[in-house]
Protein backbone atom coordinates (compact mmCIF):
# COMPACT_ATOMS: atom_id res chain seq x y z
CA UNK A 1 0.00 0.00 0.00
CA UNK A 2 1.28 3.44 -0.90
CA UNK A 3 1.28 6.30 1.54
CA UNK A 4 2.42 9.89 1.43
CA UNK A 5 3.47 10.98 -2.05
CA UNK A 6 3.45 9.06 -5.31
CA UNK A 7 5.49 9.98 -8.37
CA UNK A 8 3.64 10.42 -11.66
CA UNK A 9 6.32 10.91 -14.30
CA UNK A 10 8.16 14.20 -14.66
CA UNK A 11 7.24 17.85 -14.71
CA UNK A 12 5.67 20.29 -12.28
CA UNK A 13 2.68 18.08 -11.42
CA UNK A 14 4.52 14.77 -11.20
CA UNK A 15 3.60 14.17 -7.55
CA UNK A 16 0.17 13.43 -6.23
CA UNK A 17 -0.64 13.56 -2.54
CA UNK A 18 -2.50 10.49 -1.34
CA UNK A 19 -5.15 11.23 1.25
CA UNK A 20 -5.87 8.98 4.23
CA UNK A 21 -3.24 6.44 3.19
CA UNK A 22 -5.48 5.12 0.42
CA UNK A 23 -3.89 3.25 -2.44
CA UNK A 24 -4.78 4.82 -5.80
CA UNK A 25 -4.03 1.53 -7.51
CA UNK A 26 -6.74 -0.24 -5.53
CA UNK A 27 -9.67 2.01 -6.46
CA UNK A 28 -12.73 0.11 -7.54
CA UNK A 29 -13.30 0.67 -11.25
CA UNK A 30 -16.92 1.23 -12.25
CA UNK A 31 -18.22 1.41 -15.80
CA UNK A 32 -21.41 3.47 -15.84
CA UNK A 33 -23.84 3.42 -18.78
CA UNK A 34 -26.73 5.88 -18.38
CA UNK A 35 -28.34 7.83 -21.22
CA UNK A 36 -29.72 10.66 -19.05
CA UNK A 37 -26.85 13.16 -18.91
CA UNK A 38 -27.87 14.81 -15.63
CA UNK A 39 -28.37 11.44 -13.95
CA UNK A 40 -25.01 10.24 -15.28
CA UNK A 41 -23.25 13.30 -13.83
CA UNK A 42 -24.95 12.90 -10.43
CA UNK A 43 -24.12 9.19 -10.26
CA UNK A 44 -20.53 9.73 -11.33
CA UNK A 45 -20.00 12.48 -8.76
CA UNK A 46 -21.53 10.43 -5.92
CA UNK A 47 -19.50 7.33 -6.73
CA UNK A 48 -16.25 9.27 -7.15
CA UNK A 49 -16.89 11.03 -3.83
CA UNK A 50 -17.26 7.56 -2.28
CA UNK A 51 -13.77 6.71 -3.58
CA UNK A 52 -14.49 4.85 -6.81
CA UNK A 53 -12.93 5.35 -10.24
CA UNK A 54 -15.86 5.90 -12.62
CA UNK A 55 -15.85 5.82 -16.42
CA UNK A 56 -19.23 6.83 -17.86
CA UNK A 57 -21.00 6.66 -21.19
CA UNK A 58 -24.38 7.80 -22.45
CA UNK A 59 -25.15 4.63 -24.38
CA UNK A 60 -24.36 0.95 -24.24
CA UNK A 61 -22.31 0.49 -27.41
CA UNK A 62 -19.59 2.95 -26.35
CA UNK A 63 -19.51 1.42 -22.87
CA UNK A 64 -19.11 -2.02 -24.44
CA UNK A 65 -16.20 -0.85 -26.61
CA UNK A 66 -14.41 0.47 -23.51
CA UNK A 67 -15.17 -2.74 -21.64
CA UNK A 68 -13.41 -4.76 -24.33
CA UNK A 69 -10.22 -2.77 -23.73
CA UNK A 70 -10.09 -2.36 -19.95
CA UNK A 71 -11.04 -4.34 -16.85
CA UNK A 72 -13.77 -3.06 -14.54
CA UNK A 73 -14.99 -4.32 -11.17
CA UNK A 74 -18.61 -3.26 -11.67
CA UNK A 75 -20.91 -2.50 -14.57
CA UNK A 76 -23.62 -0.06 -13.47
CA UNK A 77 -26.13 0.33 -16.27
CA UNK A 78 -29.54 1.68 -17.10
CA UNK A 79 -31.71 -0.76 -19.05
CA UNK A 80 -33.42 1.47 -21.60
CA UNK A 81 -30.73 3.19 -23.70
CA UNK A 82 -30.10 3.95 -27.38
CA UNK A 83 -27.98 1.72 -29.63
CA UNK A 84 -27.49 -1.09 -27.10
CA UNK A 85 -29.73 -1.58 -24.09
CA UNK A 86 -28.41 -2.36 -20.64
CA UNK A 87 -29.43 -6.02 -20.71
CA UNK A 88 -27.47 -6.69 -23.90
CA UNK A 89 -24.54 -4.74 -22.47
CA UNK A 90 -24.69 -6.80 -19.26
CA UNK A 91 -24.79 -10.08 -21.20
CA UNK A 92 -21.75 -9.06 -23.24
CA UNK A 93 -19.95 -7.85 -20.12
CA UNK A 94 -20.57 -11.19 -18.40
CA UNK A 95 -19.12 -12.99 -21.43
CA UNK A 96 -15.98 -10.84 -21.31
CA UNK A 97 -15.53 -11.10 -17.54
CA UNK A 98 -17.76 -13.57 -15.69
CA UNK A 99 -16.49 -12.23 -12.34
CA UNK A 100 -17.55 -8.64 -13.01
CA UNK A 101 -20.38 -7.44 -10.78
CA UNK A 102 -23.43 -6.08 -12.59
CA UNK A 103 -26.10 -3.72 -11.30
CA UNK A 104 -29.06 -2.33 -13.21
CA UNK A 105 -30.38 1.11 -12.31
CA UNK A 106 -33.79 1.38 -13.87
CA UNK A 107 -37.36 2.48 -13.69
CA UNK A 108 -38.26 -0.76 -15.47
CA UNK A 109 -37.28 -3.43 -12.92
CA UNK A 110 -39.88 -5.84 -14.30
CA UNK A 111 -37.95 -5.95 -17.59
CA UNK A 112 -34.75 -7.01 -15.86
CA UNK A 113 -36.57 -9.52 -13.67
CA UNK A 114 -38.33 -11.12 -16.65
CA UNK A 115 -36.67 -14.51 -17.36
CA UNK A 116 -37.07 -13.85 -21.09
CA UNK A 117 -34.82 -10.78 -20.84
CA UNK A 118 -31.74 -13.02 -20.58
CA UNK A 119 -30.21 -10.63 -18.04
CA UNK A 120 -27.31 -12.18 -16.09
CA UNK A 121 -28.86 -14.14 -13.22
CA UNK A 122 -26.66 -12.68 -10.48
CA UNK A 123 -27.16 -9.05 -11.55
CA UNK A 124 -28.60 -6.72 -8.91
CA UNK A 125 -31.34 -4.17 -9.55
CA UNK A 126 -31.77 -0.72 -8.03
CA UNK A 127 -35.11 0.82 -9.01
CA UNK A 128 -35.41 4.51 -9.87
CA UNK A 129 -36.02 6.81 -8.22
CA UNK A 130 -33.41 6.33 -5.52
CA UNK A 131 -31.31 8.53 -3.26
CA UNK A 132 -27.61 8.79 -4.11
CA UNK A 133 -26.63 7.46 -0.68
CA UNK A 134 -28.76 4.37 -1.39
CA UNK A 135 -26.88 3.85 -4.65
CA UNK A 136 -23.51 4.15 -2.93
CA UNK A 137 -24.61 1.76 -0.17
CA UNK A 138 -25.87 -0.84 -2.67
CA UNK A 139 -22.71 -0.55 -4.79
CA UNK A 140 -20.55 -1.03 -1.68
CA UNK A 141 -22.65 -4.03 -0.63
CA UNK A 142 -22.40 -5.63 -4.07
CA UNK A 143 -18.66 -5.08 -4.32
CA UNK A 144 -18.12 -6.58 -0.86
CA UNK A 145 -20.07 -9.74 -1.74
Amino acid sequence: MHSGVVSRGTGPSRFVRIENGSDPLSLTRILLAEDDEDMRKFLTRALEKAGHDVVSYGEGRSAYERLKDEPFDLLLTDIVMPEMDGIELARKAANIDPDMKIMFITGFAAVALNPDSKAPKDAKILSKPFHLRDLVREVERLLAA
